[in-house]
């Protein structure tokens, strides 16, 4: 995937101009949020289930270690492997050699956007294995040429039109502007690769160290298919996503679907603990799971830690105002919206996605709505100190922040600047109290008025409150 991060100011003036892409946007600002407060409402223990996960997750990355080894032995017992990857060239590398071994042309997938992230589309097809999407959305994007703007609803930005015109495109048969003969058409098309595949691919949503088993959660069951059909299963993961016992995990997929589509429950559910015994009916001769690292153990005991509790359930994009004006692809990467200018800057370097957390009015959404409670705001500051203190913010930029800092040092100076100012901004708004044009910050008045300040500073406020006992 062409990582387009250092153009993110462009990407999202292309994405405030494209037509289509913002009909699709009002589906995520209606939708989603709403779904998620219903469901919420129907939960009175939800905030005290947030605690506990977060908690949870807390206990998991501190003993991270332990869990993964007690998963890894579990895997091994059950009759699995387990192969650990540092980087995405280690785990491009695993799973193709796996691919190579039983011969495989075609592999089916689940949705798995750590596989995104290691760009194993393109190494499979460099090498003459042809990969074939199996979730919905995924699907319809991979006949584009595209990649997911959204990580649970991946072509959340694409509208009726844009579908039937692909599969026109693409399947051979009579246009339809039906949801349901669309459905049929994808259905058709890929079941006979699900029964051809020689290796299903799936990501992971937990894994679970007490009984080495890995779990998918879909709404379509392509999951199922992809990870029973082929003779082998290949689960593509990060090392976080382990959790000590069956019982967390039930936390964290009620946490899970509430947040992420507004469900009481995800349709499927589904377990695989190793291969096939000789009394199951169906599953894979053989069963592997790649742990993929990628940065992520440099994050344990760092600034960045709490974003391992992440559960991937995209609340925190869909109430993002930022992602929900320019969508997922101006993000420029794998991972989009608030959670993305994080987990990005970590994983192709601040040098590359700078602009990514400076992408956010810092409205505190994210995080209030965050299943397990990570201070979205906090570890976007986090980088932007970065970015300062490695001077990679631009000069003008720089220039600005110090000018401030210098009166900020200085109260005296800073109130009497403060009240100059004040008066100068109140003269130049007449008495319609709007200013229409303004030198230095034709970013703001070339687009909307600005409204003159108050006639008195916050600090003098302040003081006569606190003076009337207020």
């Amino acid at each position: 995937m062409q990582i387009t991060s250092p153009q993110f100011k462009e990407n999202a003036r292309i994405a405030l101009t494209d037509v289509g892409l913002q009909k699709a946007l009002g589906n995520v600002k209606t939708g989603f949020p709403q779904k998620r407060a219903n469901a919420v409402a129907r939960l009175p223990e939800f905030d005290q289930l947030r605690d506990q996960g977060r908690d949870l997750k807390n206990h998991i990355i501190a003993n991270l270690d332990i869990y993964l080894e007690e998963f890894e032995a579990n895997v091994i017992k059950n009759g699995g492997h387990v192969h650990w990857c540092r980087t995405s060239e280690d785990a491009r590398q695993t799973i193709l050699k796996i691919c190579q071994d039983k011969g495989a042309k075609t592999v089916t997938k689940g949705k798995s956007m750590v596989t995104e992230e290691i760009n194993l589309n393109e190494h499979l097809e460099a090498n003459g294995i042809t990969p074939i999407e199996t979730d919905l959305g995924e699907y319809i994007l991979q006949l584009r040429g595209e990649h997911p703007s959204h990580i649970i609803a991946p072509a959340i930005h694409l509208n009726l039109e844009d579908v039937s015109e692909t599969f026109h495109a693409h399947h051979n048969k009579p246009k339809s502007m039906d949801p349901a003969v669309l459905m049929q058409e994808a259905r058709e098309e890929l079941r006979a690769r699900f029964v051809a595949a020689d290796v299903g691919i799936t990501g992971a949503n937990f894994l679970v160290a007490e009984t080495g088993s890995s779990i998918i959660v879909t709404n379509e069951g392509n999951g199922d298919l992809t990870q029973t059909l082929p003779k082998t299963h290949i689960v593509v993961t990060s090392i976080e996503k382990v959790v000590p016992t069956l019982e967390d995990m039930t936390l964290f997929l009620r946490l899970l679907a509430r947040s992420a589509t507004g469900q009481e429950f995800t349709v499927y559910n589904t377990l695989s603990t190793g291969p096939k015994r000789p009394e199951d009916q169906d599953g894979p001769e053989d069963y592997h799971v790649v742990l993929v690292d990628n940065g992520r153990s440099d994050m344990v005991g760092g600034e960045l830690q709490d974003m391992l509790r992440c559960i991937r359930c995209a609340a925190c994009m869909n109430h993002c105002p930022v992602y929900g004006a320019i969508g997922g692809h101006s993000y420029g990467w794998v991972y989009p919206g608030p959670m993305g200018s994080v987990l990005t800057p970590q994983m192709i370097g601040i040098e590359k996605a700078a602009l990514l957390p400076n992408a956010s009015t810092f409205c505190g959404k994210c995080e209030s709505v965050c299943p397990v409670h990570i201070p979205l705001p906090k570890l976007m500051r986090h980088w932007r100190k970065n970015e300062f203190e490695r001077h990679l913010t631009p000069k003008a930029a720089r220039w600005g922040i110090k000018t401030w800092a210098f009166f900020a040092k200085r109260p005296s100076l800073y109130r009497l600047l403060s009240q100059t100012s004040n008066r100068m901004l109140r003269l130049l708004g007449g008495k319609k109290g709007r200013i229409h044009k303004l030198p230095m910050v034709s970013g703001w008045t070339d687009h909307r008025d600005m409204p003159v300040p108050s006639s008195k500073t916050f600090m003098q406020q302040w003081n006569e409150k606190q003076k009337a006992g207020h």
